[in-house]
């Protein structure tokens, strides 16, 4: 049976579904799920929302995981999020470095301008949540109805930047799980 689809959230998956290190997430076993990720994703998913998840991975071209590697995580977070009673629709990630000034690395919005055209989202019924200021950034370039910051990142870092390029998210949530609860309050 066809889902029908109104809403799409996009989410960054180091720092809001699952703890980011600076040493990068290189094997399923350092993934350590954010408490209430997994709930979040399901109730998107009980309430008909698309998922996808939106992710720089540079360490992929670092070097530092194979491709392959990265695949199997996310089939791994795919497999725990349906365990759960959630449904991912997609993964999209950057595997460039920083300085390759791709167009698909957050903050440039190619990531999410691949999922519109794969999906047909209508990005006024989309909303974005981050852990730092490139997912918002992200958000307000594409031209997402909604961004959310998640505090589970380095929330002090993340909203210095925002304000030093006068932006501002639509809404500052604990974590996923509260951020999920507010857009379904807002959207239904």
């Amino acid at each position: 049976m066809k889902r029908s689809i109104r809403h799409t959230v996009f989410l960054d998956r180091d720092g809001v579904i699952n703890e980011d290190s600076p040493d990068y997430i290189k094997s399923w076993e350092e993934f350590r799920f954010i408490p209430g990720s997994l709930e979040a994703i399901a109730e998107f998913s009980r309430r008909g929302y698309r998922v996808l998840v939106v992710s720089n991975q540079s360490g992929v071209g670092r070097g530092l995981i194979p491709a392959t590697t990265l695949e199997q995580m996310h089939e791994n977070l795919a497999a725990a999020s349906e365990a759960a009673g959630g449904h991912i629709d997609g993964f999209f990630f950057c595997p460039h470095r920083p300085e390759e000034n791709c167009p698909c690395r957050k903050p440039r919005t190619g990531l999410i301008l691949q999922a519109c055209q794969r999906h047909g989202i209508d990005l006024s019924c989309a909303a974005m949540v981050g852990d730092s200021a490139k997912d918002i950034i992200t958000a307000r370039r594409a031209g997402c109805a909604l961004a959310v910051l998640v505090r589970t990142g380095d929330i002090a870092t993340a909203q210095a930047a925002l304000s030093a390029e006068g932006i501002r998210p639509d809404h500052v949530a604990d974590n996923l799980k509260t951020a999920a609860e507010w857009i379904v309050d807002r959207w239904g």
